[in-house]
Formats: C-alpha cells, structure tokens, sequence
C-alpha cells in the first residue's frame, strides 16, 4: 500500500504595508532688503550738488551759500583749536606788546638785507576780536611803503594756510610756505615779486601773540633753518 506524501501548504507572505514619509514643508524665507543710505551715496551727492546750483539763481543766494560755507569752515576750525587759540587769548593780557612803528622799522630793515627777501611786512594782531592791523611794509627796493598802513582784514580767514600758519605761531613756530593771493597785503607781496613767504609771531615764545612778521622772498631759501631763527631774533627785538 502506497502511502502519498502531502505537500506542506505555504505560508501566504505577507506584503508589508508601504512606509508613510513625512515631508516638512520648507516654507520659503524671503530675503531681507538692505536698505542704503543714499545720503552718502556719490549719486546722491551729485544730484544734491545739482538742486544747489539749480536753487542759487540770484546773486543774493550765491552770497548766501559762501557765507554759510565760509562760516561752517571757520567753526570747525576754531573748534579743532581752541585750546591753543584760548591760551593765546589768555596770555594777551600780559605787558608783551609790539613795540612802536618808528622803532620796528630799523629791525625790519635789517632783517630783510640779512635774508635777501624783497618783502617785510609787519602786522599788529588781537585775537579776542580776530583782527589784524598793518603796521608797515618794505618793498622789493628796501624802502617803507605806506600802501598797506593801517590795513585792517581778519586774523582767521577762510583760507586755510593762514590758519595753519597762525596756529603754528601760536606754537612758537616760524611757519613757511608758497605765497598765495589771499587779500590785498598778499596781492602786494606778490607785486614786489614774493612768491614764497615765512611768518613768525611777535613775540615768538609760545602762548604770547601781539603780531607777526611776513617775510616774503623770489624762491624759497636754501637754509630754512637759518631764516627762522633771523626771523625770531627780529621778532625778540620788535617786542617790549
């Protein structure tokens, strides 16, 4: 007898069930804008420089327009200076003063045949007012000329390079430099043939300012050095 062999029923395999993906929503970040400050942008700079001169159409708005820049400059100036510029005035109420213009005429002569300059002018100065008074001149020919005396004109300027030179005398430095027109003393200078100029004050120790010496020559000395200290020297026998 046969016996049959009965095949094992299989397992049905079981499909496992798909996995389920959780997908974070990114949510887009919107760039934040940079914003620019177009006051300080050239483009800005220039377009206001346009609307100025667009605005400046009558010469009143023109006068205008320099006197506040000149104004602006001076402030700033004085206040990048004021402590030097209020020791100065502190110690101006010393006796130190320019002696008279009959005496100072000797001592400029002098020193302008010693240095072989074609210009010395002497000026009296106060800085509680800011102003600056001719006292005398002498000329390319070595003789006084009386154009310039009692010429009045402020002692701070917009012109920068008398501030700085003015500074510097306040310092006790013989300050020199190109001779630039600035004013009708300059304008004189440059007529007798200056075109570089060293000014020192009177006296020149530092804190005492009652005036300065302008000294102009044809082309800038070879001994600087030299020239300062005639200058001072001259500058010690113009004071009391």
């Amino acid at each position: 007898m046969t016996t049959k062999k009965v095949a094992p029923k299989q397992t049905p395999t079981k499909k496992k069930a798909p996995v389920k993906r959780t997908v974070r929503k990114v949510t887009p970040v919107t760039p934040t804008p940079t914003f620019v400050n177009s006051a300080k942008t050239p483009v800005s700079m220039v377009d206001k420089a346009i609307d100025l001169i667009k605005w400046v159409d009558t010469p009143f708005k023109l006068f205008e327009v320099i006197l506040l820049a000149s104004l602006f400059f001076f402030g700033y100036f004085a206040w990048d200076s004021r402590v030097v510029i209020l020791e100065a005035i502190t110690h101006s109420n010393k006796v130190t003063n320019l002696k008279e213009t009959n005496l100072l005429v000797p001592v400029a002569i002098s020193l302008q045949k010693d240095l072989d300059a074609v210009t010395v002018v002497v000026h009296k100065a106060s800085l509680v007012v800011n102003s600056r008074t001719t006292l005398l001149a002498l000329g390319s020919k070595g003789t006084r000329d009386n154009t310039l005396d009692g010429l009045n004109s402020s002692l701070f300027n917009k012109d920068p390079i008398r501030n700085a030179a003015i500074i510097a005398m306040l310092n006790g430095e013989v300050y020199c430099d190109k001779l630039e027109n600035t004013g009708k003393s300059s304008e004189w200078e440059i007529k007798q043939g200056a075109t570089f100029i060293c000014r020192g004050g009177v006296p020149p120790e530092i804190g005492d300012f009652d005036g300065y010496i302008s000294v102009g020559f044809k082309t800038e000395p070879n001994d600087l050095p030299s020239v300062k200290t005639r200058i001072n020297l001259a500058s010690s026998e113009m004071s009391r």
